[in-house]
């Protein structure tokens, strides 16, 4: 394996650990103090599982094409980031479908995370580029 990659890639899984660790408890105080009277369809820490895992994924693939020395990661990172509202779309869908009463807060919480973890997503890699030869 490539020294970089592993370093960057370790570096970045530190940082959306602590990322996700701090978000997910900013989230549930804010939902144990404002939010006791909402019954969620998902637990919160469903939906920080969900977004770790694919952004860290997406992140990895990105990587591993940069690292191999292909610098025209564009392509790959549009797909990527196609296949991840795909899969966003099917983590939501059995709230959608389901008659569930109150669906907004749901959807809230789960599309706020996923544009934070989405910036943090564009900002690593980002980071790294701007960094190439």
């Amino acid at each position: 394996m490539n020294p970089t990659f592993i370093k960057r890639q370790v570096n970045f899984l530190l940082l959306i650990t602590v990322l996700s660790l701090v978000l997910y408890g900013m989230h549930s105080y804010l939902l144990t103090y404002f939010g006791t009277e909402l019954k969620l369809f998902f637990p919160v820490w469903h939906i920080y599982v969900f977004h770790f895992v694919v952004t860290t994924l997406l992140y990895t693939a990105v990587n591993y094409k940069f690292s191999t020395g292909k610098t025209d990661i564009f392509m790959l990172f549009m797909i990527c980031t196609f296949i991840k509202m795909f899969l966003a779309i099917l983590f939501l869908l059995p709230i959608i479908l389901s008659d569930f009463e109150k669906k907004q807060p749901d959807i809230f919480n789960f599309f706020i995370p996923y544009f934070i973890f989405l910036g943090f997503e564009v900002y690593s890699i980002t980071k790294f580029l701007q960094k190439a030869p």
